[in-house]
Formats: structure tokens, C-alpha cells, sequence
């Protein structure tokens, strides 16, 4: 499966590259690649470690990564952690994973809600010390040009029967609450707004059930016919294509916005509006100015913590009455030299 944080990891390594070239090379850790011979001489020709997680196959590839966390340790080189997440994630996940903090000489975050969850866990507030936070970039870029599809003529055609198609973006897992946003479709379709809800994305394979409890929440709210969820979709010209015919983006999320949702920052790039909840704290953006810049021109519209989905429904059509605002360019490049030069900074 498709994993966000393995695209992540690339895009840091090109964009370090960019600004360094030769500085990093990389290692494929799998089922079948990354022997703990070819790990241990990869460290021996490097000055530093970094190891991105959560990763989708965890369960199947977890213990590749702590090797090579490891390694790095005893042969005393630096080790960077980038850990994307941390009480969103499975309790099985998290301690799996709590040896890899431990291993860690830093970890970097891009959320200090996610660094507040990690102070508050007791088995892992000890590690708090070493964290620093960096900016996060969008995974994707929006391109010159789209691809069409035949999911993007059903949104069309929809569009042309007047509903409104009202979009999420990203995996489909938990911790994004994609049950919240069939509330507020429940609440547009008893205006009679004939909301259409799309996902551009697909479900997390886990524990939580997550995809039978989707399901059988649009059954008891009515809205079979009025949900389609994408599945994966590989190519970036595709996945704008469909992003342009979405109305508006919606993500009521318990935790509030955070300056780690790199999926909002892919939605904004389509010039629509984006409702989303504000954040749980008011120093969530400050160490990431583009993030701030986006949400004080208005590219990313708040609703209070604590709102109920006829708020969000207000919202929505609050701004589909609004001027469109201006699409500025989006400086992808600089977003990802922001990071880079973050993460360089701790090797």
C-alpha cells in the first residue's frame, strides 16, 4: 500500500540533494531488502541516521528500522527520528515504536500538539528532551496539467445536476474522523443542498474496523448514494483532476487543525475553500509561516473546536458564497527546502 510517510522520506532526500548534492543515500528496507549485513556497512559510510515513521506495513517491516537505528547507535553515529505522529496511532503502533524514541539522538515532529501527546504519554515523556519541531510540506504538487478519469466526468456530471460535492483528501483512517464529515453530509442533505461527499483516498488496513463502521454509518444516516470514496489513486495529474471539481474540502477533526496535515496543504493547492476545525493550541503554527500565511489570507477557513455539523454546514455554504481567494502560487520547492534545511540542521 501506498504509504505517505515513504513519500515523505523520499521528497526529504531530494530536496537535501538539491541543496547538497551527494550529502545522502538511501536505504530500502523491506521483508526481502536491507540485510543487517547491507545496513551495517550503509551506517559505516554515513555520518548520520534518519528513519522516518509511522510506516503503513509496520507489522512487516518494523524490526529493519530499529535495526538500523541500532546499528547507528553502536557504531556512533547520529540518529534522527522524523515521527510524524504519536496518540492518533494504534496503542500497538505506539509501543512498537517506543524503542525507536529511545534509540533516537533527535526527534524531529512538525506538530507541538504532537510533541505535547509525546510529554504526556508517562512511557515516553522522558524523550521530550530531544525533540525540535520543523516545518511540514504537502507530499504533492499541484501540476500543470490533470488527468482525466472517469470518477472526474461522475463529479462533473454531479456538479451539472447541482449538487454539492463537498471533498477529503488523504487515507482514510481514525485519527482523521472520516465519520464526522457524514454527519455534515447528513446535515446539507436535510437543507436540501444534495450534497455529494467524496473521498480522494482510501481506507488504512488495521484493526479499528474503520472501513465496516464507515459503511454502516452512511446506511444509518441515509446517505447511501451520496458517498464515494476514490480508493487509491496514483498519479498527482489524476488526483488534481479530481480535486478541481470538489465545491469545498471539509476536515472536522477532534484534535483541531495541526501543522502536520500535509493533505490540507494538497487541497488548498486546488484554489478551493477548506473548512476545517481551528487547532487545540494557539502556538501550533508559529515555528511554520507558510502554514500561518495560508490561514491568514483565508486559503483555510476555521470553525470553533467543540462545533456541531450543522456549524460546519453554515460554514461551508458561508463560503461557497464568498470570492474565490486569489490563488497565489504555491512555492513547493521553497516548502521543501524549509524541511530540508530544518533536518540538515540536526545531522
Amino acid at each position: 500500500m501506498h504509504c505517505g510517510v515513504g513519500q515523505f522520506t523520499r521528497l526529504l532526500q531530494e530536496a537535501i540533494e538539491k541543496i547538497d548534492p551527494g550529502a545522502t543515500t538511501s536505504v530500502t528496507l523491506t521483508q526481502t531488502d536491507g540485510t543487517a549485513a547491507e545496513v551495517w556497512r550503509a551506517v559505516g559510510s554515513a555520518d548520520s541516521v534518519v528513519c522516518n515513521l509511522p510506516i503503513v506495513a509496520w507489522k512487516r517491516v518494523l524490526a529493519r528500522p530499529l535495526l538500523a537505528l541500532a546499528i547507528a547507535r553502536l557504531r556512533r553515529r547520529k540518529t534522527v527520528l522524523v515521527q510524524h505522529e504519536w496518540a492518533g496511532l494504534n496503542w500497538m503502533r505506539r509501543i512498537s515504536y517506543i524503542p525507536a524514541l529511545w534509540l533516537a539522538d533527535t526527534i524531529v515532529m512538525f506538530s507541538p500538539l504532537v510533541r505535547r501527546e509525546l510529554a504526556d504519554d508517562p512511557l515516553v515523556r522522558r524523550m521530550i528532551g530531544k525533540c525540535v519541531l520543523a516545518p511540514l510540506p504537502p507530499n504533492i504538487a499541484a501540476p500543470a496539467g490533470i488527468e482525466d478519469s472517469r470518477l472526474r466526468h461522475r463529479l462533473i456530471a454531479a456538479r451539472g445536476d447541482g449538487r454539492l460535492i463537498v471533498g477529503h483528501f488523504g487515507s482514510l483512517y481514525p485519527g482523521k474522523q472520516p465519520n464526522a464529515l457524514l454527519e455534515i453530509g447528513a446535515a446539507l442533505k436535510e437543507r436540501g443542498l444534495k450534497p455529494l461527499i467524496v473521498y480522494v483516498g482510501s481506507f488504512i488496513r488495521g484493526v479499528d474496523n474503520i472501513e465496516e463502521k464507515f459503511d454502516a454509518r452512511v446506511r444509518e444516516l441515509g446517505l447511501k448514494g451520496d458517498v464515494i470514496v476514490s480508493g487509491f489513486v496514483a498519479s498527482d495529474h489524476e488526483v488534481f483532476g479530481l480535486l478541481c471539481e470538489i465545491d469545498a474540502f471539509c476536515y472536522p477533526l477532534d484534535e483541531g487543525l495541526t501543522a502536520r496535515r500535509s493533505s490540507v496543504l494538497a487541497c488548498v493547492q486546488s484554489g478551493r475553500p477548506l473548512i476545517v476545525t481551528g487547532p487545540a493550541l494557539p502556538e501550533e503554527f508559529d515555528h511554520h509561516p507558510r502554514f500561518r500565511e495560508l490561514i491568514d489570507r483565508g486559503a483555510i477557513l476555521m470553525v470553533p473546536r467543540g462545533s456541531n455539523s450543522a456549524d460546519y454546514a453554515d460554514r461551508i455554504v458561508s463560503a461557497l458564497k464568498r470570492p474565490r481567494v486569489h490563488n497565489l502560487p504555491f512555492d513547493f520547492d521553497g516548502w521543501w527546502s524549509d524541511v530540508a534545511n530544518a533536518i540538515r540542521a540536526q545531522l
